[in-house]
C-alpha cells in the first residue's frame, strides 16, 4: 500500500513539474523576444542612425570619389606598383579586406627575414638609396594587411623617383607630400603619416595642371 501510494505521489510530482515548465517557458520566451528587439533591432537602429548624423563619412567607409566614381577608401590601402606612383606598405594579405591579417610570421622566422631582406633591396634600388636608409614601415606588413598610410619620411624618399618618372620638380613633389601629411591623432596618439591614396591622386592632379 505504501509502495502505491508513493508511486502516486512521484505522478504528481511529475506534473506537477510539468506545469511548471509550461508557465516558466512564456516568460522566458518573453525575455528573448525582448533582448532581441532592444539589442538586435532599436540598439542597432540607433546606431546606425547617430553614426549617419554624426558621422556620415566614416560611417560610410570614408570612401573616395573621383569624377562621380568611388576609388577607393580612406582606410585601406592598395598595390601601387608603377614607378610613377608613390608605393605603401606591403601587405601580407595583397590587400584583400576579406582576410585581413598580418603575416603571422615571428620575427625570428626565416621566411620573414628573408622577405624583409628582398623588400630592402628592392626599395633601396628603386629609389636609389643605401639599403640603411630604408624605413621599417616600407619592408614590414601591418598587422592587419590594408594599412593605407607610410610615414613622411617614406614618402619623401620616393620623391626623387617620382619625380623623374613624372617629369616634374624634385621641390612640387616634396612640397605635396608636405601638404599631404597628416599629424598624430590629437597631436597625442600615433605618429604623422601619409594616406598613399590621397597622395597619389594629388599627384596625378598635379601632372595633370603642369601639363
Amino acid at each position: 500500500m505504501n509502495t502505491l501510494l508513493n508511486h502516486q505521489q512521484l505522478n504528481q510530482q511529475d506534473l506537477a513539474l510539468s506545469g511548471q515548465g509550461h508557465s516558466v517557458l512564456r516568460p522566458s520566451l518573453g525575455l528573448i523576444a525582448v533582448g532581441f528587439l532592444i539589442a538586435g533591432v532599436l540598439y542597432a537602429t540607433a546606431s546606425v542612425s547617430i553614426a549617419q548624423l554624426l558621422f556620415p563619412v566614416q560611417a560610410n567607409g570614408s570612401l573616395i570619389e573621383l569624377d562621380g566614381r568611388i576609388v577607393g577608401s580612406r582606410l585601406v590601402g592598395q598595390n601601387f606598383v608603377g614607378e610613377q606612383y608613390f608605393h605603401g606598405r606591403p601587405s601580407a594579405v595583397s590587400y584583400n579586406v576579406d582576410g585581413m591579417a598580418g603575416s603571422n610570421l615571428a620575427v625570428s622566422n626565416p621566411d620573414l627575414q628573408k622577405q624583409i631582406k628582398d623588400r630592402t633591396v628592392q626599395f633601396a634600388q628603386n629609389n636609389h638609396i643605401s639599403e640603411q636608409q630604408v624605413p621599417n614601415d616600407m619592408v614590414t606588413a601591418s598587422g592587419s594587411g590594408i594599412d593605407p598610410d607610410i610615414s613622411p619620411e617614406s614618402a619623401l624618399l620616393q620623391v626623387k623617383r617620382v619625380a623623374q618618372q613624372r617629369h616634374l620638380a624634385e621641390q612640387q613633389l616634396r612640397d605635396l607630400v608636405q601638404q599631404q601629411i597628416q599629424p598624430a591623432q590629437f597631436n597625442l596618439y600615433g605618429q604623422a603619416r601619409v594616406n598613399v591614396l590621397e597622395l597619389n591622386l594629388a599627384l596625378d592632379q598635379l601632372s595633370s595642371n603642369t601639363r
